[in-house]
């Protein structure tokens, strides 16, 4: 397969960056009048080296409140950049409040495009299973009393595994609903438990409808068959609550044609 071309404007070079942040006190990624964003913090640390002419681009768009442990961004700057990519990281963390860390920084390979060029987003959404709340995972975890019985989770998982119309569990999405959900998977463990999901795009909130879904399934309150269900029903009241965004957390990427990128 032939991949578009994307490359930066004349005159400048294409930057990678894989970047971290506490969701906790933006808006998402994406810039948005009057409220903080990541996109806008990082690009205003580049500012202050000399690159900010161009917004920098990620993978993926959070949501308000949900976390990123290594996500891949691209950032076009002058030919006349003067920091060299193996101490760019350092130079911008210099400048980037806590809540921010740019992990790894290099030239990215020609032809790149960190949004454009993904083929599989993933995500990871914990559970902190246990009677008693733990302060090291406030903020990180969805506190869950009772433990859930994670067959019963995985087997709703099993059902809306693979291409559907996901509208059930979206969130005021005006986009074709139809996605690949490529993994499901619920993974107990003796404090956190994690649900992974990886597709190449999803839907708004789409998500957390489906862990809160999946959390009805553990609570004994529905059946795989009740899951399938939903998903075929398209409606989103049907669905389960959209969990909170806290345990939330982009974990990872996939390029394919560029194996050498995805976490840092």
């Amino acid at each position: 397969m032939i991949r578009p071309d994307y490359r930066p404007p004349d005159g400048h070079r294409r930057l990678l960056l894989h970047v971290a942040w506490d969701g906790a006190p933006y808006a998402g990624w994406q810039s948005q009048p009057a409220l903080p964003s990541v996109q806008d913090t990082l690009h205003g640390a580049l500012a202050r080296l000399g690159g900010g002419e161009f917004r920098p681009v990620a993978a993926g768009r959070t949501d308000a409140g949900v976390h990123a442990e290594a996500m891949p961004a691209h950032v076009d700057v002058p030919d006349t950049f003067r920091v060299p990519a193996p101490k760019l990281a350092r130079a911008l963390n210099a400048h980037l409040p806590p809540t921010v860390a740019v992990l790894h920084a290099a030239d990215a390979p020609a032809g790149f495009h960190a949004r454009f060029s993904c083929t599989e987003r993933q995500y990871v959404y914990r559970l902190l299973v246990h009677p008693q709340r733990h302060p090291h995972w406030h903020g990180r975890a969805l506190h869950v009393p009772q433990p859930p019985d994670p067959d019963a989770m995985n087997a709703a998982a099993a059902t809306l595994t693979g291409t559907h119309d996901f509208a059930a569990f979206a969130t005021q999405e005006d986009r074709q609903t139809v996605r690949e959900l490529r993994l499901l998977r619920v993974q107990p463990g003796p404090l956190i438990w994690e649900i992974h999901v990886h597709g190449e795009s999803f839907l708004r909130h789409m998500v957390r409808g489906l862990v809160g879904t999946l959390l009805l399934a553990g609570q004994g309150r529905l059946s795989p068959t009740q899951a399938e269900g939903i998903l075929h029903s398209r409606q989103r009241s049907q669905a389960g609550a959209n969990v909170p965004a806290h345990g939330l957390s982009f974990t990872g990427a996939r390029y394919e044609g560029f194996p050498e990128i995805g976490s840092a």
